[in-house]
């Protein structure tokens, strides 16, 4: 496999004569925490619409995993292991919360028109998919919402469902655009605590987010945007102290403390950390 799990080169994007994206490269190393940042407008979340298949570029290429995904749509970007969150989340509120994981469940028999008709040739599969389904609720801590539509949960509880589904699909990259917005601080710590579990399993994240405490609390690498360009790239201490950085986005508030934060100081994120770490390590001990 190549060193950087996905590589951009040169992607643009213009709205008419508005340039959304321009000429932006970059790099995303496997089994890391990327943050990307920068004021409203700055094209990031058309950069997440390209690289999920959603939106196609005028310009540019890039590669994922060794294969170019260039105007590939985005069911078969998903399939291919990369897969995103929403701004808004897209539960299905119809749907009981383990239907809604279900869904995100990819190469299922019961797919197909006329294997459905046949429930011997689905129903084992499903059987598994589920109980995949409510050991990742379990993990979320959304297992007693199981029977539950989707419609009833809190704003952080949706979600932690979108990022427990997209984690059915087992990817190799999980892109989550602004995961921490509208959730209140309780939810922030599980949110925090299970992006970083993912990193810890050897999974990729790539993330949107305005809280620069989270950015500096979680990220190896950040990434800041404006105007459709990357400004500045590094680890958080050296990127927020960059002065293109304080220009561009941190502005009056670049003075600010970022580690002052007792919500997320490093002894509650290790404390986390740890929670986590115990609960996968009794859930296979109780399948060993």
């Amino acid at each position: 496999m190549t060193p950087e799990l996905l590589k951009l080169s040169a992607v643009s994007r213009h709205f008419g004569g508005l340039k959304v994206l321009q000429d932006v490269s970059l790099e995303v190393r496997p089994g890391s925490i990327s943050g990307l940042i920068g004021p409203n407008g700055a094209g990031k979340t058309t950069l997440f619409n390209l690289l999920t298949g959603f939106d196609k570029p005028d310009a540019g290429t890039w590669i994922f995993d060794g294969t170019s995904l260039s105007g590939v749509p985005a069911f078969k970007v998903s399939r291919m292991g990369q897969v995103r969150t929403f701004q808004l989340t897209k539960a299905l509120g119809l749907l009981t919360v383990v239907e809604n994981m279900k869904l995100g469940a990819k190469g299922q028999k019961g797919e197909s028109f006329w294997q459905s008709l046949i429930p011997a040739i689905w129903r084992k599969q499903d059987e598994e998919i589920e109980e995949r389904a409510m050991a990742l609720l379990a993990k979320f801590k959304l297992d007693a919402k199981a029977d539950d539509f989707a419609a009833s949960l809190s704003g952080g509880q949706r979600k932690l469902l979108e990022m427990a589904r997209a984690l059915m699909s087992d990817p190799k990259m999980i892109m989550l655009d602004e995961p921490m917005a509208g959730v209140n601080p309780a939810l922030t710590q599980s949110l925090l605590g299970h992006i970083q579990s993912l990193r810890d399993e050897g999974m990729t994240v790539l993330f949107v987010e305005h809280d620069m405490h989270v950015v500096r609390h979680i990220s190896d690498w950040v990434v800041v945007m404006a105007e459709g360009r990357i400004v500045a790239e590094g680890s958080a201490d050296t990127v927020m102290s960059d002065p293109a950085v304080i220009d561009a986005y941190l502005g009056a508030h670049h003075d600010t403390d970022l580690g002052d934060d007792s919500l997320l100081s490093d002894e509650a994120l290790e404390e986390m950390a740890a929670e986590v770490a115990a609960e996968k390590a009794e859930r296979e001990g109780e399948t060993a």
